[in-house]
């Protein structure tokens, strides 16, 4: 196989567990965002639009989702037989498969997939953010520096920084610190999560990492520090464009509604960095007699026969006469009956919410379930789930994915309530 210059491995194995019950039965990458997507195709887009051929998906949690969206990577050109894309899940090697242990780890267990790409380069790559990068320019400022690592950075507030590994660099952006999640961050230059390696380094640093003993196998805690801590040299890569972390509900929601905006801060609409993914066959969407559309994202196949306000609405969404959304994501294949309110929620795919139910009605209430997960105003509706005509849905409130009316023991769910599986209703 001829050498490739850099190859791409991207970690799409996180359980997602701050997003709730979208996350319940797929794994993070897989979510829906933006009316027609999947949070993976931003990353992958990235990949194909920076000249990139070659990735591979570490995937672990759920993947089945993840893995059918993928399929042989047509949609990114990605379908090669020199390259192109794979799936890597953990597998047995000896007598016992092992899941992966960190992120580090991740990568040492497909080392032999590396070898035989042969690269020069190495850029790890996140699954769950959206963003647009060329990735290419990434690799221009490492081989002029001649760094053996090369990280992506953005500015974030200082409240957010513990959220992320910290830098400190030099005049000339030459990392002098890095500190993964510190309680008392020194500054608000955070690492993205994207890394450029020299192949035949990084390949040394995972090997030694995988027989030590006091290691957590990570990136941010081991790998970079361990190299950092050798004299290696490693350099900052400035990013100033649009990236979001979608990993908490408030984020997800608040990225999503951004995209309703006359002037989007993240344009999906750029001619120039297409954004792919598969794109089933659905008729054009339809606005009914009596129907009214507001500063709204309305995707291919919905039928729209009552109101729809600064709200996204995915592919073959049904929303009937009389129902008013506002506020809110609506995911593939849902129906929303007639007469029926829903303000400021996630309404997760193939799901049906009644008629003349009211969604995100009342104040604001901590969460009786999880307040951890779930912490705003938005109520989560799960996949797959029936809610009955005429409930009573308030604030901050969590129905599980896979419903029937009959698991609604009451029609009138609080604010900070929740109705999972089992009868559990409060």
């Amino acid at each position: 196989m001829p050498r490739k210059e850099m190859i791409a491995l991207l970690l799409a194995g996180g359980q997602g567990s701050r997003l709730g019950v979208l996350t319940q039965n797929i794994a993070k990458p897989a979510v829906l965002y933006g009316g027609k997507y999947r949070i993976i195709d931003f990353t992958l887009s990235n990949c194909i639009n920076s000249g990139i051929d070659t990735v591979g998906v570490l995937t672990q949690y759920q993947p089945l989702k993840l893995n059918s969206h993928i399929g042989i990577g047509k949609p990114w050109d990605l379908d090669r037989m020199n390259g192109g894309i794979s799936i890597l899940a953990p597998y047995t090697s000896g007598e016992s498969g092992e899941w992966y242990t960190g992120t580090a780890d991740a990568v040492f267990q497909n080392i032999h997939y590396v070898d035989e790409m042969n690269p020069d380069y190495v850029i790890i790559l996140s699954g769950d953010h959206i963003y647009k990068m060329d990735y290419a320019s990434m690799l221009a400022r490492h081989t002029s520096q001649k760094a053996d690592a090369t990280i992506s950075v953005i500015n974030v507030p200082m409240e957010e920084a513990s959220r992320y590994g910290i830098l400190n660099c030099d005049a000339r952006d030459h990392i002098v610190e890095f500190d993964e999640k510190p309680k008392e961050p020194k500054s608000t230059l955070a690492s993205m999560g994207i890394y450029i390696f020299n192949w035949s380094v990084l390949r040394e640093y995972l090997t030694a990492d995988h027989v030590a003993s006091a290691t957590e196998h990570d990136f941010g805690k081991n790998i970079l520090p361990n190299m950092l801590q050798d004299g290696k040299k490693m350099v900052a890569y400035r990013f100033e464009g649009y990236w979001k972390d979608v990993g908490t509900l408030q984020a997800y929601w608040e990225s999503t509604m951004n995209l309703t905006e006359r002037v989007p801060d993240f344009n999906l609409f750029d001619p120039y960095w297409k954004i792919y993914t598969p794109n089933p066959v659905y008729p054009a969407h339809y606005i009914g007699e009596n129907a009214k559309v507001t500063k709204s994202v309305i995707a291919e196949g919905c039928m729209i026969q009552g109101t729809v306000r600064n709200s996204v609405i995915f592919p073959g969404v049904r929303i009937q006469e009389g129902a008013f959304v506002e506020d809110s994501i609506v995911m593939s294949d849902t129906i929303i009956g007639d007469g029926t309110e829903i303000h400021c929620a996630i309404v997760g795919e193939n799901s049906v919410v009644g008629n003349q139910v009211r969604i995100g009605i009342g104040d604001y209430a901590p969460s009786q379930y999880n307040p951890k997960v779930y912490e705003a105003r938005i109520s989560v509706i799960g996949s797959n789930t029936v809610v009955p005509n005429g409930t009573l849905i308030g604030q901050n409130v969590v129905i599980d994915n896979g419903l029937s009316p009959g698991d609604f023991s009451t029609i009138e769910i609080p604010s900070g309530g929740y109705v999972m599986k089992g009868g559990a209703n409060e």
